[in-house]
């Protein structure tokens, strides 16, 4: 047993617990959330190091061996996930730092930030399936807060909206873990793995599964999206970053862990179904994302296509394409993270979410504008950036597994990504600055903290593009467990 690995989920949970008792107290709040975010990004690589030396790393709650009792589990999956979303975190709370109004602070944001990261962890980590239900709930109700939070009009709208529609998908998750604990007698995810072999997939089991693929697919926003791009629209720039980043993530990460260690003897039920949903996904992403014309909404349909282009690795299910799942992932959540913090700075300096009234940023804020260019680029997956080589494996897996149509609808995502995008830089930076943006010299430019936020998340995808040879050595361990559930049950039941 390894008490490290409990350390991510533990900083955030402590420290949203002292952020509650200094809730009026603005600058230490900021000071505390800032420090705890960096600690977890050095935490998390030192999770990583270890797992990469020693193998799979597991946490047995109380000394109660599995199925009994609550273990934590940290593959190398889970790790790189861990650390790319507390980079993530981390750079969406000093973004917040000059993007949230003292009101909205003092009225419990950073607890609940922290709240909200503390869940996210929790549900990379754990190893049972009510246990996730428990951390999708810790994530779910600190964003339930944070999408309202300032209450206007619009966030009092789409919060009911995303509300309603979680508390279903919740609904119905704790239905299917009752139909599974009922049918198979344990929630512990090695034992269900185990007992799902034992038994067959059979009509029962597959129904199930087709269960927990509409929760999933819900939070993931595969198929089911029609949520989203209103709902994540309505909060401030800073928790619409950390909404795009990570929440979505989480469903996509539930995903993989359901249909390649629980419900993966079946594919041509369960995988035929994920490749329809992925393939649709990125094409009606790829329309909304050129049909709008305000940037939140050609933003918020990015996060769509990129977890269609996700859901095509879910579907082909070979050691490539999870091997190009984790690499984009990993990649999707921090260019998603960049994407939103220049979209709400172009916002903010621009003084309107609609394209038509923007030009000519680029004279004022060209750091802003060179930088959107280069993670547009990432998105599509140009090379060297980070893009690129978790793209090639997906499009090439699909390819080699005769998924021609979900291949072709991949590739041609991308150039919805770079059309709508690239559309987005050349109207809101180029041509001449509209009379009434006259007003935008009265905005404070960015601070050199913000400035060097962007420029280190940008250098990152940089370093990963760059270095994939050496990411992919982190990738592939990652892989090989997902590709091979016989090493993940091995590490947790070694003790029965």
């Amino acid at each position: 047993m390894n008490n490290f690995i409990v350390l991510p989920l533990l900083l955030p949970l402590l420290t949203a617990i002292l952020l509650i008792l200094l809730h009026n107290q603005v600058a230490l709040q900021r000071w505390i959330s800032g420090m705890s975010a960096l600690l977890n990004i050095a935490i998390a690589i030192l999770l990583v190091s270890q797992i990469q030396r020693d193998g799979i790393q597991t946490l047995y709650m109380g000394g109660w061996l599995p199925p009994y009792g609550i273990v934590f589990v940290a593959d190398m999956f889970a790790a790189l996930l861990i650390l790319t979303a507390s980079v993530v975190g981390a750079a969406s709370l000093l973004f917040s730092f000059g993007s949230i109004s003292e009101d909205r602070e003092v009225m419990y944001f950073y607890p609940l930030v922290h709240f909200l990261l503390a869940g996210v962890y929790g549900s990379f980590l754990t190893g049972d399936l009510f246990n996730l239900f428990v951390c999708f709930e810790v994530m779910l109700i600190s964003s339930y807060a944070l999408i309202v939070i300032g209450g206007s009009k619009r966030q009092l709208r789409e919060s009911i909206k995303y509300l309603l529609v979680n508390i279903l998908s919740s609904a119905l998750f704790v239905t299917a873990v009752a139909y599974l604990y009922g049918a198979l007698g344990t929630l512990n995810m090695a034992h269900l793995s185990q007992r799902v072999a034992e038994m067959g997939q059979g009509d029962m089991l597959n129904v199930i599964a087709i269960l927990l693929m509409i929760v999933f697919s819900l939070k993931a926003g595969l198929f089911l999206f029609f949520w989203l791009p209103g709902s994540y629209a309505a909060p401030p720039a800073a928790i619409r970053a950390l909404f795009a980043a990570l929440l979505t993530k989480v469903g996509v990460y539930a995903l993989v862990r359901t249909f390649s260690l629980i419900f993966y003897h079946d594919p041509a039920v369960t995988h035929t179904w994920l490749g329809w949903m992925a393939g649709a996904t990125m094409v009606l992403g790829s329309i909304g994302a050129i049909a709008y014309r305000n940037v939140l909404s050609i933003l918020n349909y990015q996060v769509v296509i990129g977890i269609g282009f996700i859901g095509l690795g879910l579907a082909i299910a070979t050691q490539e394409a999870w091997d190009g799942v984790v690499f984009y992932l990993m990649h999707d959540m921090l260019a998603k993270v960049l994407l939103f913090i220049l979209g709400g700075m172009l916002i903010t300096f621009a003084r309107t979410e609609n394209l038509i009234r923007m030009r000519g940023l680029i004279v004022r804020y060209p750091l802003i504008g060179w930088l959107f260019l280069g993670t547009t680029l990432a998105l599509v997956g140009i090379p060297p950036l980070s893009g690129f080589p978790g793209k090639v494996m997906l499009i090439r897996s699909a390819f080699h597994e005769h998924s021609f149509l979900l291949g072709a609808i991949g590739l041609l995502s991308s150039f919805f990504v770079l059309y709508s995008l690239i559309n987005v830089f050349k109207q809101a930076f180029w041509g001449p600055e509209l009379e009434e943006q006259g007003v935008h010299a009265t905005i404070p430019p960015p601070s050199k903290l913000l400035n060097g936020t962007i420029v280190v998340v940008f250098a990152l995808l940089i370093f990963i593009g760059v270095n994939a040879e050496w990411v992919y050595g982190f990738v592939s361990q990652a892989g090989q467990v997902i590709a091979e559930p016989a090493l993940y049950i091995q590490a947790v039941m070694k003790e029965q």
